[in-house]
């Protein structure tokens, strides 16, 4: 064994490092919150580079984002971060030890080049004679032997393919060493077996999509216009194998008629073996829908075959119904056989529609949704690690503990305890980091390095010499812009002194080589053109920073979303408003001054705002990790909605949890409660707030450094259903509290979607249908005679939740489904509850003469528009904490040193509250265990010269950042300060000016545009 030289802090006994087994969102997620928390981390990919399935994604829905453009920046800070230490094409073996020092066997794949050299100029794989079937292309195309996965792969580095590279093989070829011009091939490589010394552990390995080759019915090995959801994503990728064209892999003519088929290797016991559902595929299914139509040329016809829609997530359901209107058609129905098409182009579907009536429709393209299954080496990996696995082979975790697998000091995320999408994924992510945090706590900062602070070079006084880089973005810009006509015009521009055309500008070696140029150039302004600056500018300027310049040097030029995508039938117009928009970036550069920024001491307290299972299991995360908190209740006691909840879906006992959790918090000196406590006021900015709390007893200010908002939601008491008018009519909470005092009705009907999906809240409660079914099965087994009838839109019990209502259904509890347009009627007769339905199969009336009538009402939030206005956090149309991004920072808010958690941000169950509550904390903690932060420097200034001290800029500022100096004139606290430029656009005096935006810096852009 070859041994890490790994130093074991000498004070604790506790090794400060952490070891993440997976390089996909989640793996990157849990990385970098733990180096950028204290930890040294040991980032563990069995594969060549980090990205995972999201780098094969096209878009990410419902946010338009592209999904490789917003996971690039999280790769190239992977990639730089000086306490990550990125191990490629290695594998865990085996895990010894206890948690806070744990001996982790590896196992390193040779990879037959040296990183140290590789250019990754790609000569070796340009010369390389052999092709193999593109994994990341899922097989649609091959690859060379030699080969990087993708264009912004990090490592970006080449690697040798051993199982089919002729010389490894046959003792032949050679040619990529005899080509390489850096002399990074190494032959000699070999297999590597170390131990690493770490204090916990994280897995992440990823899943595995079904391979419908099983299913003969569909013949998906032997039509070849029959792809999966993955093949179909690498389809519409401007990175894959056509380019973001659409076109069907028989003829490569562009389909007209599309159709998805639902639940393919999910909710089956027949061939596949999965009886859960996989979560995500349906809401990937409407995308790839609505997605198609923006990629083809002219009409398209889109259907989607399913049998309940599961758009339980936030905003899912408004992207169902917006489908709807965009054409998509969606059929309730099984298509049971495929046949190949004329001439075998296209698919011939035979299928019956909800009347029975048997249908043949020919479609150009079948798009199988296919599930999520556990990786393929989820029972090795278990076995190393010495963890526990489910029947499905994904890794066992209890309700109350999610992230935790059965060892201790073990965790999971992303999808390796079961499926979920990309802000489930990264929720867990921050919350495995948050338990590995808070076993190394007291070894957090012993093995970590500082970055080295390089001095911005002055450029006061130097003409401008701008440099442009142009991105092609694969073929998202260059399909559409004329990428090298936009370089060369760019080139002709006053002051720009170089230009580069690159095919991905956010990739790590385009990023390692901008910094080269801007030093041998000695260029003094930076312009990118390329896609938008909310997710890159960071990116850019942190490069820039490490050349030795003012990060605020800097502007981009968005010709993608402004360009190539509003513009994608229009190329010529695409490419002239590309040179307009590269013309206006380079005439504001050239005018822009280096700015400062404030930096800031951090208090390490935290406040958390709500005291239910969210709000309690964040301060307890938080305390453990060191760092005082303070929980705000405005209740007598603590507890929330958990109060009147009886178990979770496994069966895990809530009230026994949540008595656990009241012992812990009382008995922990670093948690301060504040009951029947109302937040008055709240000042202040990241690693400074004071928050103003008011109690019978008077006022109390907590100074603290970040906050946690974990304010719940509530039941609404429904208007409909004859609710108030029967005893026997109940909301689900009231028929819980029922079913605990040990009623035995004799016949009970549940109604779904009371108040939910409808006008007046457009969402899924999300929670509901398992809620309801759990109550059938309870009811079921503890009297078998008892008659339970659920009446539903769509059964939406996501995941392993699939499992109860197939129990259910088993046990013999009736479910119906109907439709808005004829909803069940209900009407008291005497002692029972007369409830009539149309059954969707038989196309009668069933009327139930019930004890109870449940109805699954929906869950609204509470009121936190006075809290949400204090702490400057926005709420969406409906309520909901609107955190500051749905896939990538889903805890987070817009406003720094804010976290969200549990049912503000929307409804879910327990398990997902503790989830986001774990995160919510873990984010929390990259601000307080730093003892000083910067802000942004674009910021408001005021020229007094100019100020009447009239107060319109204080009154109108959003964020309270404005107010008056000792002579009345207004003053701006550049802390608070977000550079909205409300100010500057209302003053009549022009007394404000916003750094970095200064109206001469505007007016050259509008004067070059015009």
């Amino acid at each position: 064994m070859i041994s890490e030289n790994n130093v074991l802090n000498q004070a604790t006994d506790v090794v400060g490092a952490v070891m993440v087994v997976g390089g996909g969102i989640a793996g990157i997620q849990s990385a970098l919150d733990l180096a950028n928390s204290g930890f040294f981390v040991y980032l563990v990919e069995k594969s060549p580079g980090i990205g995972g399935t999201m780098a094969q994604l096209d878009k990410t829905f419902p946010t338009n984002d592209c999904a490789m453009c917003i996971l690039s920046p999280k790769l190239v800070e992977c990639g730089r971060h000086l306490n990550i230490k990125l191990m490629t094409l290695t594998e865990l073996v085996d895990v010894r030890g206890e948690v806070g020092n744990f001996t982790v066997s590896l196992r390193r794949k040779p990879r037959y080049v040296d990183t140290t050299k590789c250019i990754a100029c790609g000569l070796c794989a340009e010369k390389c004679p052999k092709k193999v079937p593109n994994d990341f292309n899922a097989g649609i195309d091959k690859r060379k032997a030699a080969y990087i996965i993708y264009g912004q792969t990090v490592p970006l580095k080449y690697a040798i393919d051993g199982d089919h590279c002729l010389y490894i093989q046959k003792g032949k070829c050679r040619a990529c060493e005899k080509f390489c011009p850096a002399g990074a091939i190494n032959f000699a490589d070999k297999e590597e077996l170390f131990d690493v010394s770490v204090g916990s552990i994280i897995l992440a390995p990823g899943f595995k999509a079904f391979d419908p080759s099983v299913l003969a019915s569909l013949d998906y090995a032997g039509i070849p216009d029959v792809v999966t959801s993955l093949e179909y994503e690498r389809i519409l990728s401007a990175s894959g194998p056509y380019l973001g064209h659409l076109a069907r892999p028989s003829d490569h003519a562009e389909p007209q008629k599309i159709a998805w088929l639902q639940c393919v290797g999910s909710r089956s016991m027949n061939t596949c073996d999965n009886g859960y559902c996989s979560s995500v595929c349906c809401m990937y299914a409407i995308k790839q829908a609505v997605m198609s139509a923006e990629h083809a040329s002219g009409k398209l016809e889109q259907t989607i075959f399913f049998m309940d829609m599961r758009t339980h997530g936030k905003n899912f359901e408004r992207a169902y119904e917006d489908a709807k209107v965009k054409g998509v058609r969606f059929l309730r129905s099984r298509p049971h056989t495929f046949v190949p098409g004329p001439e075998g182009k296209g698919v011939s579907v035979r299928y019956a529609d909800e009347s029975g009536r048997e249908i043949v429709e020919l479609f150009d393209m079948i798009i199988l949704s296919v599930g999520l299954e556990a990786p393929k080496d989820a029972v090795a990996l278990a076995r190393g690690a010495g963890i526990e696995l489910d029947k499905h082979r994904f890794v066992s975790c209890s309700d109350f503990a999610p992230v935790a697998a059965s060892r201790k000091g073990i965790y999971v995320c992303g999808a390796f305890d079961g499926p979920k999408d990309i802000p489930q994924s990264v929720v867990a992510a921050s919350a495995a980091a948050c338990g590995a945090g808070g076993d190394l706590a007291a070894a957090r900062g012993t093995m970590t390095r500082q970055p080295e602070v390089v001095t911005a070079v002055d450029v006061t006084g130097e003409p401008p010499r701008v440099g442009v880089f142009i991105c092609s973005c694969g073929s998202n810009i260059a399909g559409v812009v004329d990428v090298k006509a936009v370089t060369e015009y760019a080139a002709t521009l006053p002051g720009v002194v170089f230009t580069a055309n690159n095919m991905f500008t956010c990739s790590q070696d385009v990023q390692d080589k901008m910094a080269e140029v801007i030093r041998e150039k000695g260029l003094n302004r930076i312009v990118v053109a390329a896609c938008t600056p909310r997710t890159h500018e960071p990116l850019f300027q942190e490069t820039m920073e490490a050349a030795g310049l003012n990060k605020y040097l800097f502007e981009m030029a968005n010709i993608r979303n402004q360009a190539s995508w509003v513009h994608g039938h229009e190329p010529d117009k695409a490419t002239e408003k590309s040179k307009d928009l590269v013309r206006m970036a380079v005439a504001k550069a050239m005018l822009l001054q280096p700015l400062a920024e404030p930096t800031l001491s951090i208090n390490p307290v935290a406040l958390v705002i709500g005291g239910g299972v969210a709000g309690m299991v964040a301060a307890l995360e938080l305390a453990r990790q060191g760092f005082p908190t303070h929980i705000v209740e405005r209740r007598p006691e603590l507890g929330g909605n958990a109060r009147f909840l009886n178990h979770t879906a496994k069966g895990g006992d809530i009230g026994a949890f949540l008595a656990d959790l009241k012992t812990r918090i009382a008995a922990d000196s670093r948690i301060t409660v504040h009951a029947a406590a109302e937040v008055k006021c709240a000042e202040g900015f990241v690693g400074n707030f004071k928050t103003t709390l008011v109690t019978a007893e008077g006022a109390t200010v907590i100074e603290h450094g970040a906050a946690i908002i974990a304010t719940g939601a509530r039941e609404s008491k429904p208007t409909e259903y004859a609710y108030g008018k029967h005893p026997g009519i109940m909301t689900h909470l009231e028929f819980d509290r029922v079913l605990a005092s040990g009623a035995t009705p004799q016949c009970v009907v549940f109604i779904q979607c009371v108040g939910s999906r409808e006008p007046q809240r457009p969402y899924c409660s999300r929670v509901c249908c398992t809620h309801s079914v759990k109550a059938a099965i309870h009811l079921k087994e503890r009297d078998p005679d008892c008659r339970v009838a659920i009446l539903y839109r769509d059964m939406r019990t996501y995941g392993d939740r699939e499992e109860l209502y197939t129990k259910a259904r088993k046990l013999g509890v009736i479910f119906i489904r109907y439709g808005l347009d004829n909803k069940p009627r209900v009407k008291p007769k005497g002692a029972v509850v007369e409830v009539t339905v149309r059954d969707h199969v038989l196309g009668w009336d069933v009327v139930f003469p019930a004890d109870v009538v449940s109805l699954a009402t929906a869950i609204e939030p509470n009121d936190n528009e006075a809290l949400a206005k204090m702490f400057k956090i926005p709420l969406d149309s409906d309520g909901w904490l609107f955190e500051a991004h749905q896939k990538l920072r889903p805890v987070d808010f817009a406003t720094d040193g804010v976290f969200m958690a549990g049912m503000a941000h929307y409804p879910k169950p327990v398990e997902e509250s503790i989830a986001q509550a774990q995160a919510a904390a873990a984010r929390a903690v990259t601000v307080l265990s730093k003892k000083e932060i910067t802000t942004p420097g674009t910021v408001a200034c005021i020229d007094t010269t100019r100020c009447t001290g009239c107060g319109l800029c204080w009154q109108i500022c959003p964020y309270g950042a404005i107010g008056q100096d000792d002579k009345g004139f207004a003053t701006v606290n550049e802390v608070l300060c977000k550079g909205c430029g409300t100010c500057v656009a209302s003053c009549r005096s022009g007394a404000p000016t916003l750094r970095g935006f200064t109206k001469t810096e505007v007016m050259a852009q509008i004067t070059a545009l015009l």
